[in-house]
């Protein structure tokens, strides 16, 4: 899969193999330092909870495929280009070791300077399944493999430094954050990787840069992000920077360090699909939705019948998305074409009348070659099994708020383009 195609960095099980750590073997001296266990304290004023950390969004649903924001790593600080992804918890970057396959950032390199973690710290624990530690001393390094659902993953060794974020109160901290250092890096190809340095993991995992944050009492347990469907955006770690009213909220149900909301019901043009107990993953990690293979095809035979008559035919020669259609003439945007397509919407069951609604413009494209393009993918080509993922196409033009702390999603139609105010 190419960029624009990649289901994102859902990782579908953390797993240690055996060729792995014979190779991490082979780089033990590149880190033979070990991160010392005393967590850096966060000044007293944001013990209190009292301010934000707020991000721009870089990126698009199409064509780019993804939205990055740029952090500072170390001290001194470099700056360096990541992913963000509801849909994991593991922070990694590009490490300055011999590589296997690597990425292609284009600010340098992390170098690990004595901030190893240890294998015997939690935070290692919390990314390793306990059948696959070995810890045969307390100094040993903490090694991580990931696994994403596009087939992707990232190898490596786990680190610890300095994140330096200016909070929306103005005050600027430098929390000593764990993170992953990797030096294998998997594309699923057959397109070039991202020229992204790595991911920043949002994931409610404990290894999660907001469960980092949170547990040093620097921000509230509390994310949220706001993709524009122009492009760009932002995100935000901690206080609420949202409006008073108008948030629709469900209740956030637990699978793994995903975020999820529980069993939902696909309708179409306002009427019932007959597609109930969809469990849904938000995951800003992933470009395109994805359903199972039951409602995809349900999905798309109502579509298909529903644009029958209309002034469209399919463009099986269009090869950016599997589900192309051409007019008349070339499209020059969603609002050209979402006459034609009727609107959907996820109800869910755990919260009484609330719904996500999914307008054309939130699971529809229009390529480069000016046709319009389904951006509802099947799951069962990246053995997503039952999973169904929402994606950044339906996830732009909301602010989408993850409340950890009182386990609920909500979210609220809103300018994305707008940086909110303290």
């Amino acid at each position: 899969m190419e960029a624009k195609w990649r289901s994102g960095r859902l990782p579908l099980m953390p797993m240690m193999l055996l060729f792995f750590i014979i190779l991490c073997g082979k780089f033990q001296g590149c880190f033979s330092e070990v991160w010392n266990k005393r967590k850096s304290a966060p000044p007293a004023a944001t013990k209190r909870f009292g301010s934000s950390v707020v991000l721009p969004i870089t990126g698009n649903v199409y064509p780019l495929g993804y939205y990055y924001v740029t952090v500072n790593i170390g001290n001194p600080p470099k700056l360096y280009e990541l992913d963000i992804d509801t849909g994991s918890d593991l922070t990694w970057v590009q490490c300055d070791a011999p590589c296997v396959r690597c990425t292609k950032p284009r600010d340098s390199l992390y170098k690990p300077k004595g901030n190893l973690v240890p294998c015997q710290h939690s935070l290692c624990a919390a990314i390793q399944a306990p059948e696959t530690r070995h810890c045969k001393s307390p100094t040993d390094q903490c090694d991580y493999e990931v696994d994403y659902a596009d087939t992707g993953s990232s190898s490596g060794v786990l680190v610890a430094d300095i994140l330096p974020l200016r909070l929306s109160n103005g005050s600027v901290i430098g929390p000593r954050l764990a993170f992953g250092c990797g030096y294998d890096q998997k594309n699923p190809g057959p397109g070039p990787a991202a020229p992204t340095a790595g991911v920043l993991g949002l994931g409610n995992g404990k290894v999660g840069l907001v469960s980092q944050m949170y547990a040093m009492g620097v921000t509230q347990n509390v994310m949220g992000h706001c993709l524009s469907g122009q492009g760009g955006g932002f995100i935000f770690i901690g206080e609420y920077l949202f409006p008073p009213s108008g948030i629709v909220w469900t209740p956030m149900t637990t699978l793994k360090e995903f975020y999820s909301s529980g069993p939902t019901e696909l309708f179409f043009g306002g009427k019932p699909s007959g597609l109930k107990g969809l469990q849904v993953i938000f995951d800003s990690g992933s470009s395109y939705t994805y359903f199972n293979s039951e409602a995809y095809k349900t999905m798309l035979n109502l579509i298909r019948q529903d644009i029958k008559g209309k002034p469209l035919k399919d463009a099986p020669e269009d090869k950016t998305l599997p589900v192309c259609w051409k007019g008349g003439k070339p499209f020059k945007s969603i609002r050209d074409v979402s006459g034609y397509f009727k609107p959907m919407a996820l109800s869910f069951t755990n919260a009484k009348n609330v719904q996500l609604q999914l307008p054309p413009e939130a699971y529809l494209i229009v390529t480069e070659k000016g046709n319009v393009c389904l951006g509802i993918l099947n799951g069962t080509e990246i053995d997503l099994g039952n999973l169904n993922i929402l994606g950044d196409i339906s996830l732009q033009d909301k602010m989408v708020i993850y409340d950890n702390g009182k386990q609920q999603i909500g979210w609220v139609s809103t300018d994305c383009n707008r940086l909110p105010k303290s």
